[in-house]
């Protein structure tokens, strides 16, 4: 074969190795993405299990109680209670109720996600909620609230409504020392609130989907080089 046939049928191959290598890894990656998910799936189904850790008026970390059940015993303090908008359920907008637990013996409150209320027609009325008076056990998983909903502000919208929530943006909104975490109560009250969490969808099945895509591709740019060059050489003859 001349030096210049040579040249031109190396700079394929090269593509070519780098496309499956490129595709390869990246099938890898998403296979070791359903992996780490479903290791917190399992994390997760255990400590389910396990005896709820106690809120007291004691600061906890939030890296060692996040995803864990957890009680908590206080008094609710309406006054600062928040709801967090465009929470649907079935199909139906409404919000979630955030009210800070004054916790039993301390000045410290945990924040409690009490559950959804459905939305009213008159956006500038905070939706009636009822609250527990005296004090109350909260049972439910702590759970650190993130950014998730776009929006074009990030300050409090329309007073005690809010669009999202975290703990950094409470903490400077509202004058109370609280724990680093909110409680996803679902433990029973008389509130009339929903407390209907659905399961975390950790989409482990769909990093396998695309992993094979990933992989389905390589063998495509191998299987087309092969044939490629089959008929590049059966077409030059021997």
């Amino acid at each position: 074969m001349p030096a210049r046939d040579r040249r031109s049928a190396v700079w394929p191959l090269l593509a070519v190795v780098a496309g499956v290598a490129l595709t390869v890894a990246l099938g890898n990656w998403q296979l070791d993405r359903a992996a780490q998910k479903g290791a917190l799936k399992a994390r997760i189904e255990a400590m389910a299990g396990q005896p709820p850790i106690n809120v007291s008026g004691a600061e906890l970390e939030a890296k060692d109680v996040e995803l864990r059940r957890v009680e908590a015993r206080g008094a609710f303090d309406p006054r600062h209670s928040v709801f967090v908008d465009n929470r649907i359920r079935r199909g139906v907008p409404g919000f979630h109720v955030i009210t800070p637990l004054r916790l039993e013996g301390s000045d410290r409150h945990v924040l409690v996600n009490r559950g959804w209320v459905a939305w009213k027609p008159e956006r500038s009325r905070i939706p009636e909620v009822k609250t527990p008076e005296g004090v109350v056990v909260v049972r439910g998983m702590a759970t650190i609230p993130g950014q998730r909903i776009l929006e074009l502000s990030g300050e409090v919208i329309e007073g005690r409504i809010w669009q999202n929530l975290t703990i950094e943006r409470y903490r400077k909104a509202v004058p109370i020392g609280i724990q680093p975490f909110v409680i996803r109560q679902d433990s029973e009250m008389d509130d009339g609130l929903v407390r209907e969490w659905e399961a975390p969808d950790f989409g482990i099945d769909r990093h396998y989907g695309y992993a094979f895509q990933w992989f389905a591709l390589a063998a495509t740019i191998l299987v087309f080089y092969a044939v490629t060059r089959y008929r590049r050489l059966r077409k030059d003859g021997p």
